[in-house]
């Protein structure tokens, strides 16, 4: 039996081990357990369909990395190659036209012609104030917000944009979609306020710090946050599944997990009010993955689109609005939204030479068994045609694949949890410290608690920070800067 540690953390995605680096960086003695042969969860990066060619298996691109308060002081740009695209994303609409959304907003203006300078009114005190609305965004909701004014400002543009009037302003069919795809990305009714807020958030950051791709893929990340716990003290043990908390001789444990999860492995432990409370946190819609080998790069019919990672699929705003009712209704729709990277427009190290990975995502009714293999492949051929004649090979995972793939993405929601406005403020309960379970010394630390989906770690630095406080009684973050050398925590209140 491996010896007691000061804390266990049940998973290695990116949360898990965020909460690992942080609390070795503190100077305890860490364990990460992690069920698959190998770490990453959803931020691993393999080759699924032929040799050489290596897919990002959930996510591929990293705004929310780039403006995490826990990256940025870790100094992920120092460890990581993160490659900010000149062209954010770009969404295709029928008849060979598109919205461009370049990280210089005031290309994107020119670009979107009569709709340019509401584009900007929109957007461009929202880019100014990135950080402050990064800060808000990325914080505890109930905490008071550092920056109201700009809290307010943000606030005002989610109403403008989440409500029946959203038609109001944009008239191009290429900026209303442009607009709309960014906002699928949270797999919500559009419009509603939880869409309007993820979107306008993306979009900040597309014309802001950037949608960067890490070059190598997304493991790049894992494997850096893995050798910073590793060189800080910390060990890592893969192809164990943890059922029960018995199986962690530690102080304290934090679980990169759902709450329908930690229901199950903290058992009778936990009181009643509160499994009753994490039984009725509710899934969201699911994701259908299908990842290609290409002999050459996507034809996209516009130009622009060949330059950036991410293109959004779906037609206008109004037929990807259907698409997202018609998911939430648990019904499959006839022309889903389809978000589509190719890492290869700026990083060649993803397939052999002249040849391309392209990455996909459907989006379906939670649960689904569908394989989207032919529906996703349509989408990209009304919208690249010749696109068939380059795939060399695919790989598909439906959303009920996805979940086996992870327990995380319950039916195939790969938010972890629907992020539906009550579940933004009740995360997975109402509290001021929701990362803290009243099982003694066991913390939630995924993406089922503030702040939520997308690469950030934070959902596992804020478990971490609530752990050294209420275990340890350490009030202060280590350094997590790369020239730090940890182990600057008292040892006041270890057992």
């Amino acid at each position: 039996m491996s010896p007691r540690v000061d804390a266990a953390v049940v998973g290695a995605g990116p949360n898990g081990l965020a909460a690992a680096v942080v609390l070795a960086r503190a100077g305890l003695s860490v364990r990460v357990v992690e069920r698959a042969a190998t770490i990453g969860g959803g931020a691993r990066t393999q080759e699924l369909t032929l040799p050489g060619f290596r897919h990002d298996i959930c996510s591929a691109v990293h705004p929310m990395a780039m403006v995490s308060g826990f990256f940025r002081r870790w100094g992920l740009e120092d460890r990581v190659e993160m490659i900010v695209p000149e062209v954010s994303y770009g969404h295709p609409v029928d008849g060979g036209t598109a919205g461009v959304a370049y990280r210089d907003l005031e290309r994107t203006v020119e670009g979107l012609g009569v709709d340019g300078p509401t584009w900007r009114r929109l957007f461009a005190r929202l880019v100014d104030l990135e950080p402050q609305i990064s800060q808000f965004t990325l914080s505890p909701i109930l905490q008071v917000p550092r920056h109201p004014a700009a809290v307010v400002e943000f606030g005002l543009r989610i109403l403008d944009q989440g409500g029946p009037w959203w038609d109001a302003g944009l008239r191009t069919p290429e900026a209303r979609a442009l607009l709309g795809g960014v906002m699928a990305h949270a797999i919500r009714p559009m419009p509603s306020l939880s869409a309007s807020a993820a979107g306008l958030a993306l979009a900040i950051h597309g014309h802001g710090r950037g949608w960067a791709v890490p070059r190598g893929g997304s493991q790049s990340i894992v494997d850096a946050l893995a050798a910073d716990l590793v060189a800080h003290g910390g060990e890592i043990e893969t192809g164990h599944e943890v059922t029960d908390l018995d199986e962690l001789d530690a102080r304290v444990a934090l679980l990169d997990v759902t709450p329908r999860q930690l229901v199950d492995i903290a058992g009778d432990r936990m009181p009643a009010g509160y499994r009753r409370r994490l039984e009725r946190f509710r899934y969201g819609g699911g994701a259908a993955k299908v990842d290609f080998a290409l002999s050459g790069p996507v034809p996209w019919a516009v130009d622009e689109l060949r330059r950036t990672p991410t293109v959004h699929l779906g037609g206008t705003r109004e037929d990807i609005a259907r698409a997202e009712h018609d998911v939430a209704r648990g019904v499959h729709p006839a022309s889903p939204f389809v978000l589509a990277v190719q890492p290869g427009t700026v990083d060649d190290t993803r397939a052999p030479e002249g040849q391309h990975v392209l990455w996909t995502y459907a989006h379906v009714p939670n649960g689904s068994t569908v394989d989207m293999t032919e529906a996703i492949t349509e989408q990209v051929e009304r919208f690249a045609p010749g696109f068939r004649d380059l795939v060399l090979a695919t790989h598909s995972r439906s959303a009920t694949e996805l979940e086996q793939y992870s327990p995380n993405y319950i039916g195939g929601d790969i938010a972890s949890g629907a992020p539906s406005l009550p579940q933004l403020v009740a995360r997975p309960v109402l509290s001021t410290d929701p990362w803290r379970t009243p099982v003694p010394g066991v913390y939630l630390a995924s993406s089922s608690v503030p702040p939520g989906p997308s690469v950030h770690g934070l959902g596992g630095a804020y478990a971490a920070r609530s752990a050294l406080r209420h275990e340890f009684g350490v009030r202060h973050l280590p350094d997590l800067s790369p020239g730090a050398t940890g182990g600057v925590a008292t040892s006041r209140g270890r057992g």
